[in-house]
Order: C-alpha cells, then sequence, then structure tokens
C-alpha cells in the first residue's frame, strides 16, 4: 500500500499534471500580488477567473479560434477589473464586500449567460482548445523533456507572464511606484505619483492575468465552460499570494505546492488507499487553510493594504 502511494507521489506524471494545474493558481497570485501591492484586497480574484474561463469559451464558439478565445478571456478580466476598480477606487466600497459580491456577480451572470446562450446551466458544448505543442530540443532530454517537452501552450505563457511581472514589480520605476503606493499612499502622493492611476493600473493588470488564468481552464485543461468550474481556485491563488509573500516568483511556489496536492489526489483516487474519495478531493482546500493559518502569522502585507485615499487628504 504505501509502496503504491509513493509510487503515485513520486511519479513525473504527477509532477507534469502539477505544472498544468498551477497555472491558474500562478497567474490568479500575481493578479493579487499587484493589486494587493498596490493596497487593494482582491477577494474577486475567483469572479475574474470565472469570467476569463466564460469569455474564452464564448469567443472561441463564435469566432472558431482558440487563440482569440483567450483574447476574449483577457480583455473579459479586465472589464471585470475595471468594474471592480471603480466600486473600490471611486465608491471607497469595503474591498473584502465588494470582492465577495463581484464573485457573486461572476457566478450568477456566467450561469444566466449559458442559459441564454446555449439554453443550459450546467455546461457548454465542446469549442475549439488550445492544443499541446512540441518543443523539440527539450524534448530527448531526461526528466526536464517528459516535464517541459511537450506541454500545454499556456505553461510556458505562465512561465514568461511570472517572470516578466517579477521584472516589472521590483525592477522597474513603475513597480517601485506600485509598492511604494501599497505601503505609504501619503508619501507617494507627496512625491507626484498619481496614486489613482497607480490602483487603477494595478487592478486591471490583474484583471488581465486573471482572464488568462481562466482562459486555461476552459480552453486549455478542458474545451467547454461549466458552471462555477473555477471551484474555490481564486481564494486558492489568493492563500498563494499571502504565503508567496506578495511576490509573483513566491506565488509560483506556492501554486506549484498547490497544483502537486491536486494533482496527487486525482491520482489517488484511481487506488484504493482505504480513504473516501470525498476526503481525498479534500486535500488541497485543506492545504489552503493550513497554508494561511501559518502565513497570515508570519506575513508582512503592505502597511495600507485595505485603506482608501484621496489625493490632498
Amino acid at each position: 500500500m504505501t509502496s503504491d502511494i509513493l509510487a503515485v507521489i513520486f511519479n513525473l506524471n504527477t509532477f507534469n499534471a502539477a505544472l498544468r494545474l498551477s497555472i491558474p493558481l500562478a497567474l490568479g497570485a500575481m493578479a493579487g500580488a499587484f493589486s494587493e501591492r498596490a493596497g487593494i484586497i482582491n477577494i474577486g480574484l475567483e469572479g475574474m477567473l470565472l469570467m476569463g474561463a466564460f469569455a474564452g469559451v464564448f469567443g472561441s464558439f463564435v469566432t472558431g479560434s482558440a487563440w482569440l478565445g483567450v483574447g476574449f478571456a483577457a480583455v473579459a478580466g479586465i472589464l471585470t477589473s475595471l468594474i471592480f476598480a471603480i466600486f473600490i477606487i471611486e465608491f471607497k466600497a469595503d474591498h473584502v464586500v465588494a470582492g465577495v459580491g463581484l464573485n457573486i456577480l461572476a457566478l450568477g451572470f456566467t450561469t444566466w449567460m449559458m442559459q441564454m446562450i446555449w439554453g443550459t446551466r450546467g455546461a457548454s458544448p465542446s469549442v475549439a482548445s488550445v492544443p499541446a505543442i512540441v518543443i523539440y530540443f527539450l524534448e530527448d532530454i531526461p526528466v526536464i523533456g517528459r516535464l517541459l517537452g511537450i506541454q500545454s501552450p499556456f505553461v510556458y505563457i505562465m512561465l514568461a507572464m511570472i517572470l516578466a511581472g517579477w521584472v516589472l514589480m521590483f525592477k522597474t520605476p513603475l513597480g517601485l511606484r506600485i509598492r511604494f503606493t501599497g505601503e505609504h499612499p501619503e508619501a507617494a502622493d507627496s512625491q507626484g505619483i498619481n496614486v489613482k492611476k497607480i490602483k487603477y493600473f494595478s487592478l486591471l493588470l490583474s484583471g488581465f492575468f486573471c482572464g488568462v488564468g481562466g482562459a486555461y481552464l476552459s480552453l486549455g485543461h478542458l474545451s467547454q465552460f461549466s458552471r462555477n468550474m473555477t471551484a474555490g481556485r481564486g481564494y486558492m491563488a489568493l492563500a498563494a499570494n499571502i504565503f508567496g509573500q506578495w511576490n509573483p516568483l513566491g506565488g509560483l511556489a506556492a501554486s506549484l505546492l498547490f497544483g502537486f496536492t491536486d494533482a496527487m489526489q486525482m491520482r489517488l483516487q484511481g487506488i484504493d488507499i482505504g480513504l473516501a474519495n470525498d476526503l481525498i478531493q479534500m486535500l488541497p482546500y485543506v492545504l489552503t487553510i493550513a497554508v494561511l493559518a501559518g502565513a497570515v502569522i508570519k506575513s508582512r502585507p503592505p502597511a495600507a493594504l485595505g485603506n482608501h485615499y484621496e489625493s490632498g487628504e
């Protein structure tokens, strides 16, 4: 029994699946990092991911092109984050309440749109999806070839985005302004930084990342949209962001851990280990709670996270 479990856990197929399953989490975590570094608590990651997943399938359905569907998803993520930004920045809504409201709105909107477009509340019809690609110079390398030689393009897109996001956040003047805004908006304002524009930019960038992450769920992992298909991944991404200390690379590491746990529970269901499948399926969520409980105690969030600021105050 123990050998069967270890064979499932320490298997390249499990690591390969973990890499794919971490895509929406890592992109969502980076989305959370940018918005929270600018001082905005982003509970709405779940809704942004869901809207991206729906728009990806809708775009692929109406155009017949999966990549145009990804473009639809990115735009939908940006528009969803714009709604969130208006409530937070212009109307000074409570960040948590507005985020929860956005998630409920996204769930209701996507379900209603499925009913309107396809006459169903369960799942959309199958559409063109983004196929895996082969990287020939990697394919023949042991271990690395099994992990990266044949993969979904979203894996490479995620890695490129994470690296670009880290450079933007920590190596550019714009990234410095974003971090300054989240730490001390009054000081940033006194230095001539437009705090409101920085907050809008950070949230719209968050929406873009979530849109692409959602597109992976519906066009990379599957080829259809189903009701509430994000299934709490936005909250897991938020946990990964906190565990990763509001750093895109830290968020990626935490997402890989969550993705590995998810891949492991899927494969453990295929062998008899004496536990009900429902209990095994809980593993990623139990890990999320454990990580949050530990990370919240040790983490140091941006000093002005959750505060409202108006220029001239």
